[in-house]
C-alpha cells in the first residue's frame, strides 16, 4: 500500500540554509512491505534497535531476530519456554536481548541472551503465587525495571542493577494499589522509560486507570489518576510513548469493547505532570495495544495499533490516518523510514512513512 500526502513546508520542516540547494520537503507516503519470520506465532513484542537489527517474541516461547533489516529472519523457541508467551522484548544490540514471559505464578519469568539466542540464561522466575507480570523496560544495558498486577492492593515492582538479578522493590515504600488494579500485557510498553531517570507504569482493570511515576530510577514512585476510558477490568491504558522527556501520549481502550470508540489516547506536554484527552478520535475502533513514536519525522508523529489495525497521528491526536486494517499488537519504529508493526498469524511488516522530495525553486 503506498499513500502520499505533502505536507505543509510552513509548518513541517526547516528548508535548506543554502539558497542555491533544492528545497528538501518531507512527503507522507506510507509503504509496508510484509515480512516472513517464518512461523504462525501471536507476536507480541518488538523492538527495533536500529534500521537493521530487530527482535520480536510472541507465543509458544517463540522469538525472532533479524541483523538485516527483515530480509531475513531467524526465529526458534527459547529452550523448555516451548508453553509460554513472550509478550515483552527489550533489545541492546544483534546479540543482547531479555524477554518476558506472562502468566500467573512462575509461568511469568524474565530470559536473557549475550549471543544472539544462540543460549538464554533464566534471570528471574516469580515466585508469587498471584503474582502477574506484564512489562519490563531498562534504563541502560544494566538497570531495568518490571512491574506485575498488583496483589492484596500493593504493587509489585522489581529492579535490577546488573541485568542478571533481579529483586522486588519493598511495597511499603510504594503507593497503595486499587483493588484489581494491574497493567495489560498486550505490547510490553505499559512500563517505558522516558529518561535517564524517569520511568512511567500505565495501569486499567481497577476502578480507575493511574500512572506510576519515579524520577530516580525506581528508588520512589508517586501515583496520579489519568483520563483515559477505564473503570472495569478490561479497560485502561496499555501503552506509554514519548517523543522527549516532556511531550508523550498513552493509549488504551476497552478491550471487551472492540466495536467502540473510546476516549483511548492521552496527551501530556509538560513530562507527565498534566494529561488531557487526545482531541480527535482514531478511524479504528476498540482498544490500542501498543504504540510507537516516528523519530525523525517531521512532526511528532505516533502510530498505535491493536486488533482493529494501526492508526497515525501528526499532531498529537488532533487528526487520524488509518494505515492498516490487519490485527496488530505491537510497533517500533527507529526512524521515519524504518519502523515494524506485527501481530497475529506471524505477521511482521516493515513501513516507510515519510519519504523526501527535492523541488528547484
Amino acid at each position: 500500500m503506498t499513500r502520499t500526502i505533502y505536507l505543509s513546508i510552513a509548518t513541517l520542516f526547516i528548508l535548506s540554509a543554502c539558497e542555491n540547494t533544492p528545497e528538501a520537503s518531507f512527503v507522507f507516503q506510507p509503504e509496508r512491505v510484509e515480512q516472513d519470520a517464518g512461523t504462525e506465532a501471536l507476536f507480541i513484542g518488538v523492538a527495533a534497535v536500529d534500521e537493521n537489527v530487530v527482535w520480536l517474541s510472541g507465543t509458544g516461547g517463540t522469538y525472532s531476530v533479524t541483523t538485516d533489516g527483515g530480509d531475513t529472519w531467524r526465529t526458534s523457541t527459547v529452550p523448555g519456554a516451548d508453553s509460554l508467551q513472550f509478550r515483552d522484548v527489550e533489545a541492546f544490540d544483534e546479540n543482547r536481548a531479555h524477554l518476558l514471559s506472562i502468566g500467573p505464578g512462575t509461568q511469568s519469568r524474565i530470559y536473557s541472551t549475550a549471543d544472539g539466542g544462540q543460549s538464554w540464561t533464566m534471570d528471574f522466575q516469580n515466585e508469587l503465587e498471584n503474582g502477574f507480570f506484564d512489562c519490563i523496560d531498562f534504563f541502560d544495558d544494566k538497570i531495568g525495571l518490571g512491574f506485575s498486577d498488583s496483589i492484596d492492593e500493593q504493587f509489585v515492582l522489581i529492579r535490577t542493577e546488573d541485568g542478571k538479578n533481579w529483586t522486588r522493590i519493598d511495597p511499603e515504600g510504594l503507593p497503595p494499589a486499587l483493588e484489581g488494579e494491574g497493567a495489560f500485557a498486550a505490547s510490553g510498553t505499559c512500563l517505558q522509560v522516558i529518561d535517564s531517570n524517569t520511568a512511567m507504569v500505565a495501569t486499567g482493570a481497577a476502578s480507575r486507570p493511574r500512572l506510576l511515576v519515579t524520577r530516580d530510577r525506581g528508588q520512589t514512585w508517586s501515583v496520579m489518576d489519568l483520563p483515559i476510558v477505564g473503570g472495569t477490568g478490561a479497560s485502561g491504558s496499555t501503552s506509554i510513548s514519548f517523543f522527549d522527556s516532556e511531550v508523550g501520549m498513552i493509549v488504551g481502550g476497552d478491550i471487551a469493547a472492540p466495536d467502540s470508540f473510546t476516549t483511548n489516547v492521552i496527551v501530556t506536554m509538560d513530562g507527565g505532570e498534566t494529561w488531557t484527552p487526545a482531541t480527535g478520535q482514531p478511524e479504528t475502533a476498540g482498544a490500542f495495544y501498543g504504540s510507537s513514536t516516528v523519530p525523525g519525522a517531521p512532526t511528532h508523529t505516533l502510530v498505535a495499533v491493536g486488533p482493529g489495525g494501526a492508526d497515525l497521528t501528526m499532531d498529537y491526536g488532533q487528526t487520524w490516518t488509518n494505515i492498516d486494517t490487519l490485527n496488530l499488537w505491537s510497533t517500533s519504529f527507529v526512524d521515519a523510514t524504518n519502523g515494524w508493526t506485527v501481530g497475529m498469524n506471524g505477521k511482521v511488516i516493515k513501513w516507510s512513512l515519510f519519504s523526501p522530495e527535492s523541488e528547484q525553486d
